[in-house]
């Protein structure tokens, strides 16, 4: 939301989130932690609330972001996900398209090697993978 926008005060990116919505206090340590890493600053402050801009581009700040969460894991994503499933929040169609995007990151691993170009991003197959799934 906030790389959307340019700017945006706490409760504008946590009224952002769709329902259920994280506490208000989840999305302001993420912020400041943020903040504290370079990714986000403060550019003003209107009555009580600060306004942050992003000062990296979003996938940077994501790729940031998720290295944190995995070092809460001992830098693995296996746990995390194991915390995922335990939680719901990861489906047996989840499971598939990441296996696809895998599939999908490892051919163009295999190509690029081959012809002498550096590997290119696989999380833009997970997300085109996401996009074929709901357009089924």
């Amino acid at each position: 939301m906030l790389w959307s926008r340019g700017n945006a005060s706490i409760r504008e990116i946590q009224e952002a989130f769709p329902d259920p919505r994280p506490a208000y206090t989840t999305v302001q340590t993420t912020v400041y932690r943020l903040e504290t890493k370079g990714a986000v600053r403060r550019v003003r402050k209107i009555s009580n609330a600060h306004i942050f801009e992003p000062l990296l581009p979003r996938q940077d700040a994501r790729r940031r972001l998720l290295d944190e969460v995995l070092s809460f894991f001992g830098g693995r994503a296996q746990p995390m996900m194991a915390q995922l499933v335990e939680a719901g929040k990861l489906t047996r169609d989840d499971l598939r398209a990441l296996e696809e995007a895998i599939e999908t990151y490892e051919k163009q691993r295999a190509d690029d090697a081959g012809g002498g170009r550096e590997p290119r991003d696989g999380r833009h197959a997970v997300e085109r993978n996401r996009r074929e799934r709901t357009r089924r």
